[in-house]
């Protein structure tokens, strides 16, 4: 074979042509073999780019969807003997049933196996009477609602509506006369200061029979109202030195016993009284 081989210059071979897709071919692969990893980030980057804006647009659809077998599973459920069918409520005085009804937020196909008691107690716990609440299900289809209301102190007359509050002066119902025992407070502020002034006044029973209101006056200081029509006018600082200045006043002169309308402790060590005017006599003079 090598007697039959010529002396031939390269330079006058011909050279080969690769086809042009051959050459495409051949540059992705060393493309890929070089950058492989940043490749592979980048792909992964783009399939997760066009899952979010699928499910971005297909939102509402699936939303929708999971809210229909939710409400059918419920209602199977319901049928199948778990249905809420008696809710009890005890405890409550200044609570409305109804308003623990709405917070319960019960459904007439809901069931108790779908039925959050957790969240239904966190809402009721809201309310503004409401100091603790229990909230559980008795299956197959019992609910059981305890509450603890907060503990009323006193009255609130404020445009001819009285509520009820705590020691706190927040407003905890409204008083449809089943609170009557409880002292009335009168006037803007009141609620919030009454606590202080009724405290007070328990530490001086003789000066508390007869009260029928304590009137906040321009929210600085306390009238108190007897039921004989008797204003006592309070200053704003001392109080508690005025109660046991009138207190003495009271066990030695029976001060409020006396024919007067208004007894005037605004100035300290003093005391002013405005005597009561009588019809007949008026009519004499």
């Amino acid at each position: 074979m090598l007697a039959s081989a010529q002396v031939i210059d390269p330079r006058a071979l011909p050279v080969l042509q690769r086809a042009p897709h051959r050459r495409h071919i051949l540059g992705l692969g060393r493309i890929w073999v070089l950058h492989r990893l940043v490749l592979t980030r980048a792909i992964a980057a783009f399939v997760v780019c066009l899952a979010v804006v699928g499910l971005y647009q297909v939102r509402a659809h699936v939303v929708g969807g999971l809210a229909v077998l939710g409400e059918i599973a419920q209602g199977e459920f319901a049928d199948a003997g778990f249905g809420i069918s008696a809710i009890s409520i005890t405890g409550q005085a200044l609570t409305s049933e109804q308003s623990v009804f709405d917070a319960l937020g019960i459904e007439p196909r809901t069931s108790t196996l779908d039925f959050d008691a957790e969240a239904a107690r966190q809402r009721i716990a809201q309310l503004p009477s409401v100091a603790g609440v229990d909230v559980r299900k008795h299956y197959p289809g019992n609910v059981a609602v305890t509450i603890t209301e907060k503990t009323p102190v006193a009255r609130w007359r404020v445009d001819g509506v009285t509520f009820v509050v705590d020691a706190s002066g927040e407003q905890i119902g409204e008083d449809k006369g089943a609170y009557g025992d409880l002292p009335l407070v009168v006037g803007d502020g009141a609620a919030d200061n009454a606590m202080v002034m009724i405290r007070a006044l328990n530490q001086y029973p003789t000066l508390s029979e007869g009260i029928i209101a304590l009137s906040r006056i321009a929210d600085r200081r306390w009238d108190i109202i007897y039921d004989t029509g008797l204003r006592v006018q309070l200053p704003e600082k001392g109080v508690a030195q005025t109660l046991r200045f009138l207190e003495d006043y009271q066990r030695d002169y029976r001060l409020l016993d006396r024919d007067v309308t208004i007894i005037d402790l605004r100035v300290p060590d003093s005391v002013a009284v405005r005597p009561a005017t009588h019809d007949e006599e008026n009519k004499k003079s």
